[in-house]
């Protein structure tokens, strides 16, 4: 995951606002950090969001999200239609 990928996921699944402000201020037990403070001591964007997604108990499609084309989610479900 890239540091772009993180940040759209964070806006996507908790709002622009609202995900800014976990990132900032929520301490999240299993980085001993904020998000804001494990991703400058250079921990991977990946397992910021991991774990950020383990304490906010999100969906496993909320947790995957940065894996859809962003071009593509205005069409899931009309495939075919």
């Amino acid at each position: 995951m890239r540091h772009s990928e993180f940040w759209r996921s964070v806006e996507t699944v908790f709002g622009p606002a609202y995900g800014r402000s976990l990132v900032q201020d929520l301490v999240v037990p299993a980085l001993g950090a904020t998000c804001a403070a494990a991703l400058e001591a250079g921990t991977s964007p990946g397992l910021v969001w991991s774990a950020l997604c383990d304490e906010m108990q999100v969906t496993q499609a909320q947790r995957w999200v940065f894996r859809v084309d962003p071009r593509d989610r205005g069409h899931r479900g009309h495939r075919g239609r």
